[in-house]
């Protein structure tokens, strides 16, 4: 055992005297690995990034969760849907309930336009929602300060309200706005909780606004509905989640929902069922193909720099031709030819690695710097860089490795 590592070391050591011998030679070479790291390392951690940001983001909508939205109708075309249809409303989520098995819960929330809201510190621009009370857990909402409000508080039409972290600040700028009351139109509302800020990166994923938490204000759904005005001819609701039991893929059980939902609405098209596990496929998808481009670009480097390798390792068995039959003629055997010669090319590679890690780090954090991309790292991206990396580099070295191995010792040393 000592014996070969005694080998090795003495290998790596001829390796590192040959390359920087030839610096120049070198340096060409390495570029192509230098480059094929870097890409494979700053691609993989965008996609990994891009793909925990969509968890992220799709949290929010609850991935095994059903949204069904009211369309957004114009005048004209509302007054018509009217005479046929009152809207989505907390009727249909009772009645999607206790008609579909696999419905076993639900969230309602309500848009409200406001021409008033401020507090004794601040004002604000916030929007304001009124919502049931599993909209919080439906929406992977929580408290970073405070609490939610509770069922019973819906029920009795309690004025409370739960501020998102942006709207905390823009009306308590000192802090404190757990207990303290903040007005919205007319209605003076008491405090209860700030929710954690989930500072997401973006505001819209597959075409859908998600997040923006952080900026909304929340009071309990039926409140609400009872003290605050409405737009003319507006739905109860603007949003339903749909909690599903796990029994069922969501994509199979939206069929389900339209069609009671299109029987209770008259056959009208006011609405729209939203499934927020199709469009993380759907994102899947994209990074998919963005993750087969790069990769192939990636590729094509390290094939590139591995042919640089077989290059230099070729000339380099030309130029040694006598070193070769110097040391057949002493005892070496093909196998250690062979070994000293693939150990050039690992360092080489490896060198090469190094040097790409450091690239593919810095061209992840540009690329996420100048796209508003995320990044996210892995050690198993960077051990699959480099493994991939010395694989094509021993591979291609070994083709040379065997030709130096195979000279014949005499015309070898008569080659000089």
């Amino acid at each position: 055992m000592r014996q070969h590592l005694a080998n090795l070391t003495l290998d790596v050591r001829q390796a590192l005297g040959q390359l920087v011998h030839h610096r120049m030679r070198t340096a060409l070479t390495l570029l192509g690995m230098v480059f094929g790291v870097g890409a494979v390392i700053a691609m993989l951690a965008v996609s990994e990034g891009g793909k925990r940001q969509a968890l992220e983001m799709i949290e929010g909508m609850g991935l095994n969760n059903l949204i069904v939205e009211a369309r957004d109708l114009d005048r004209e075309a509302l007054n018509e849907v009217r005479k046929h249809s009152a809207g989505l409303s907390i009727r249909d989520a009772e009645s999607l309930t206790r008609t579909l098995p696999f419905v076993t819960g639900w969230a309602g929330s309500l848009r409200f336009r406001t021409w008033s809201l401020f507090s004794r510190e601040g004002s604000s621009r916030s929007t304001v929602f009124a919502v049931s009370p599993d909209y919080f857990e439906l929406s992977s909402l929580d408290a970073g300060m405070g609490r939610v409000f509770q069922a019973d508080e819906n029920r009795t039409f309690a004025q409370v309200a739960v501020l998102g972290s942006a709207a905390a600040r823009d009306l308590f700028p000192n802090g404190g706005a757990v207990g303290n009351q903040v007005k919205v139109n007319h209605l003076w509302l008491q405090i209860v909780g700030v929710l954690r800020d989930r500072q997401l990166a973006e505001n819209q994923f597959q075409g859908r606004e998600v997040g923006g938490e952080s900026s909304h204000i929340y009071l309990p759904l039926e409140t609400g509905l009872a003290r605050l005005k409405r737009e003319p001819l507006a739905s109860e609701l603007d949003e339903l989640k749909l909690r599903l039991d796990g029994s069922i893929d969501p994509a199979q059980g939206a069929p389900a929902v339209e069609q009671l939902l299109e029987r209770r609405h008259g056959g009208q098209n006011d609405f729209e069922v939203i499934v927020p596990a199709r469009l993380m496929e759907q994102h899947r998808k994209t990074q998919r193909i963005f993750a087969i481009v790069m990769s192939a670009v990636a590729g094509i480097s390290l094939l590139v720099g591995g042919i640089g390798i077989m290059n230099i390792m070729l000339a380099s068995v030309m130029e040694r031709k006598s070193e070769i039959g110097l040391l057949r003629a002493v005892g070496a055997k093909e196998t250690d030819i062979i070994r000293q010669f693939l150990v050039e090319a690992s360092v080489i590679a490896l060198i090469g690695a190094a040097f790409g890690v450091l690239l593919g780090v810095l061209l992840a954090y540009v690329i996420a710097a100048f796209a508003g991309w995320a990044v996210a790292w892995s050690i198993w991206v960077i051990l699959v860089a480099v493994l991939v990396c010395v694989s094509i580099a021993v591979g291609f070295g070994v083709y040379p490795a065997i030709s130096a191995a195979r000279l014949d010792p005499v015309l070898a040393l008569q080659s000089d």
